[in-house]
């Protein structure tokens, strides 16, 4: 008797646990949905905020008017489906009113001995919002190929950072990417709209006096710089790799997305094919701590505590001394654990 009772018990425990998460998968996708709608490229102001209160509202009225209750979750998913196929279905583009630091797109020739990279970014900055665009090309010879540096950019929380990747040659040549969105005249960066298809994704190629010394000198974002501990074979293809994916975003753009196709999980990307130790780490969407990850995986230099090691490698004051010098990636690595 006692069995059964505590069955029963049980039962219904499942029972009301399995609405209760139909119940929060329903509301999430109905959140989802009416921001999507929201944060969409509907045309701006009150029409797109008529539609996403319309569906906002019209999901209320079919979940409390529509019975019986299976047909009420029909008619929504329908609705929801309708608008999940239509997100999906929103184009890229490569043709807006671009800012000026993203409206050339980079691109490259590969050959089997070098690469020769078009549209290297060198801004000439007075402030953070006032400089001149500028850009060169240069030709990389791959039998000097040397080295991959990783950085670390903290602008806000602590759990969050930028990250970027430097190549290195023996002839003391470096070219940074960075994997950021490409934003139109006018537009700033957000969060959330970085979820809902609202940045085309940028692969920009530039100077370090440029990616390194606008986050360190001008922003005032804290920036620590690693040496990966990683074969040069290695290094060289996720180099290629890069390079490849730069040409293909020239001619197919495509969306950049907060939480799968951003500055680190692209990184991710681009390494996984070469190395073994590339597998999936909660550290690689809570970034900030992306650094203390590749330390664990012997990826950074083991000869200091990972504490001293990130205190040795914030090149903050060594950017600022360096400014404009045309040997400026030299200078930030100078005394840095690992160089």
């Amino acid at each position: 008797m006692n069995i059964t009772k505590y069955t029963t018990l049980w039962f219904r425990l499942l029972k009301i646990a399995g609405r209760l998460l139909v119940g929060f998968a329903l509301a999430g996708l109905a959140v989802w949905c009416t921001m999507a709608i929201c944060f969409s490229n509907l045309p701006a102001g009150w029409a797109r905020t008529l539609v996403a209160v319309g569906f906002a509202l019209g999901t209320f009225v079919v979940f409390v008017r529509v019975r019986p209750p299976w047909l009420a979750r029909l008619v929504f998913l329908a609705a929801a489906a309708a608008v999940v196929v239509w997100f999906l279905l929103i184009p890229p583009s490569n043709d807006r009113d671009w800012q000026p630091d993203v409206a050339l797109l980079p691109f490259a020739e590969i050959g089997q001995d070098q690469v020769t990279i078009h549209n290297i970014r060198n801004c000439d900055y007075r402030s953070e919002t006032d400089y001149t665009v500028r850009h060169y090309d240069k030709t990389f010879d791959l039998g000097r190929f040397k080295s991959v540096d990783f950085y670390v950019v903290y602008w806000g929380s602590p759990m969050i950072a930028h990250t970027m990747l430097s190549f290195g040659f023996d002839d003391g040549n470096y070219v940074c990417f960075s994997i950021e969105t490409r934003k139109e005249k006018g537009e700033t960066y957000s969060a959330i709209k970085g979820f809902f298809r609202q940045f085309e994704l940028a692969y920009v190629i530039g100077d370090e006096r440029d990616l390194v010394r606008l986050r360190t000198n001008l922003r005032g974002e804290q920036v620590y710089l690693y040496r990966l501990a990683v074969d040069v074979g290695v290094a060289k293809s996720v180099f290629l790799d890069y390079l490849r994916e730069v040409n293909r975003l020239k001619d197919h753009p495509e969306w950049y997305n907060a939480l799968t196709s951003n500055c680190t999980t692209n990184i991710r990307g681009h390494t996984k094919p070469y190395t073994k130790n590339a597998h999936f780490d909660w550290r690689i969407l809570l970034n900030g701590h992306i650094d203390k990850m590749a330390y664990e995986r012997k990826t950074l230099d083991q000869t200091l505590p990972f504490p001293q090691l990130k205190a040795r490698s914030l090149i903050n004051d060594l950017a600022k001394a360096a400014d404009a010098d045309p040997a400026f990636s030299t200078r930030i690595r100078e005394g840095l654990p690992g160089f």
